[in-house]
């Protein structure tokens, strides 16, 4: 490792160390202090204004810096929480996790066979392993490696402990589709992260403005006729996780695989965009999800696009 790959690890070290020591509850609520004070003052948060703008014009300047120091807020609190995944349960009250449509992933479990878990970047999205384990769901997943090669292992290694077991994980890139391609042909189920940009992706409308979206969740769906479970996060307190699990549905499947392909990504960013309305403070609006300069309404009543 270089010195400053060293000086990274010790002090994510140090932070971990810090928030293990912590209840998950004063973990979560300590970090959310500091992701809301400091946060807002990063340069990224003029990026979310100007997605925020953009996407959710009826907010007004006031309304966005709220939902910007709320974003900063849960994304600080999920790295408070990490070190605690595998202490948080499901419970009917305090730090711990509830369900709601729990009875649509015991049927895809009981079912078996290929599926995909459709998600976002909702809440904290890294409670999923551990929650949808509790429902009798087990998955592989994508997953962005971390620079720093020392930190990577460790965040790996805080995943498989909270999981109890090594669990499937494929690094974004052609090497990893192809893992996860091989995956869902044994019959196994893969989590997809689908809400940030991907520049060789499909301009598909996202909050009605083209956005680079990444195809292989439409195109894996299509070729396996596999279930879609679509499962979000939402934070109801300090490590306290509301897990809702929609109805399963399937891909569009016709003579056109590029008008299925589109239409199939078309329904997974209205979803998206559905969790995102109802509770934009805990949605990454850090990212720049679409391309310079934001906006025009393109494609949205494009009935080519529209699931059948």
């Amino acid at each position: 490792m270089t010195p400053l790959q060293k000086l990274e690890y010790a002090a994510a070290r140090g932070f971990l160390a810090v928030f293990r020591a912590l209840p998950p509850a004063r973990a979560s609520a300590l970090a959310g202090a500091i992701g809301r004070a400091i946060g807002p003052l990063i340069p990224t948060s003029r990026v979310a204004d100007a997605n925020l703008r953009a996407a959710m014009p009826e907010y007004d300047a006031a309304s966005r810096r709220a939902i910007i120091a709320s974003v900063w807020d849960n994304l600080a609190r999920n790295a408070g929480e990490f070190p605690h995944l595998a202490s948080l349960r499901p419970t009917t009250e305090g730090p711990g996790i509830c369900f709601s449509g729990a009875e649509h992933a015991r049927a895809l479990a009981a079912a078996g066979g290929p599926a995909i878990l459709l998600t976002a970047h909702c809440g904290n999205w890294e409670i999923l392993p551990v929650a949808l384990r509790e429902l009798g769901l087990s998955f592989a997943f994508f997953y962005r490696a971390a620079a720093n090669p020392a930190v990577d292992r460790m965040i790996i290694d805080l995943r498989t402990a909270a999981m109890g077991e090594a669990v499937p994980m494929f690094a974004k890139g052609a090497a990893g589709a192809r893992g996860a391609y091989a995956h869902l042909a044994r019959g196994g189920m893969l989590c997809m992260l689908v809400d940030q940009k991907l520049n060789d992706g499909i301009a598909i409308p996202f909050f009605g403005i083209d956005a680079m979206t990444a195809p292989a969740l439409a195109v894996f769906a299509r070729k396996f006729r596999c279930p879609i479970l679509p499962v979000h996060v939402e934070r109801t307190g300090a490590a306290r996780l509301h897990v809702i699990i929609e109805p399963a549905i399937y891909a569009q499947t016709t003579d056109d695989k590029a008008a299925d392909i589109a239409a199939t990504i078309l329904w997974m960013n209205r979803t998206i965009e559905r969790w995102v309305r109802a509770r934009p403070g805990q949605w990454l609006w850090l990212h720049r999800r679409w391309p310079k300069p934001v906006g025009g309404n393109h494609n949205t009543n494009n009935p080519s696009l529209l699931k059948k």
